[in-house]
């Protein structure tokens, strides 16, 4: 807790039944390039708090690995003296490393297994921060 800190913002993304392709999904499962992955959030996390100095604690957790339906694949927190930037960050947090992050997702389905999405390009321009025990992180 940051005393200053009177919102805190967390996002769950979790997995769903389906996707733009369809019906039919059981779980995902996920594939990482830890390193450059780590690095990656490093750098969206250290955008967010020079965008905006006052943020409190930080969190943004991938997990790599098979996810069941209803299971949180990623979560992002942030606490800030005001829920607009605790919630704009937030926002600014899950979509960058989605669209960044060397982080790639295959859909199992009852019809079969199928790789989504494209490869993000690498980022290599931070320091790798320690990993959780379900995934990677930064914060």
């Amino acid at each position: 807790m940051v005393p200053g800190c009177g919102a805190v913002v967390t996002f769950h993304g979790t997995v769903r039944d389906h996707s733009s392709a369809g019906l039919g999904v059981t779980a995902l499962e996920y594939e990482a390039w830890q390193p450059q992955a780590e690095a990656a959030m490093a750098v969206v996390v250290a955008e967010a708090r020079a965008a905006e100095p006052s943020l409190g604690r930080i969190a943004v957790i991938h997990r790599v690995g098979r996810v069941e339906l209803g299971q949180p694949a990623v979560v992002v927190a942030v606490s800030a003296p005001h829920r607009g930037e605790a919630f704009e960050a937030a926002r600014y947090l899950i979509d960058e490393t989605k669209a960044r992050a060397p982080i790639w997702k295959k859909e199992i389905r009852a019809d079969g297994s199928v790789w989504v999405g494209e490869c993000p390009e690498p980022v290599v321009a931070a320091e790798p921060v320690a990993a959780g025990p379900a995934g990677v992180g930064a914060g």
